[in-house]
């Protein structure tokens, strides 16, 4: 399962959150974005210990400038509140498995 996250809600749901959160970059135009979805869902479901987050860049590009977002998908993987690492672009399962495992 994934939450949607925006300028509102993100400090909460991402800087604040005791799991880790895997944030997903993405809109809705883009198709690669649309590809890394189900494996982002797929990834989401085996890992309970980690939140998915999605922020649609059309619609909070502070947010995306905010974490210097140059191109989508990007993922940031955050712990206790702190870009720990980030993946651009679409990638195989195991890349974003070895990613959440570091």
């Amino acid at each position: 399962m994934s939450i949607h996250v925006n300028k509102a809600n993100f400090e909460q749901e991402v800087l604040h959150s005791e799991k880790p959160v895997l944030v997903d970059f993405w809109a809705s135009w883009c198709g690669p974005c649309r590809m890394l979805a189900p494996t982002l869902d797929i990834l989401a479901a085996e890992h309970p210990e980690i939140t998915l987050a999605k922020v649609n860049v059309d619609e909070e590009q502070e947010l995306a400038m905010q974490f210097q977002v140059m191109s989508i998908p990007t993922l940031i993987l955050f712990k206790e509140g702190k870009p720990v690492a980030t993946s651009i672009g679409f990638r195989p399962k195991d890349d974003i498995e070895a990613m959440l495992n570091a």
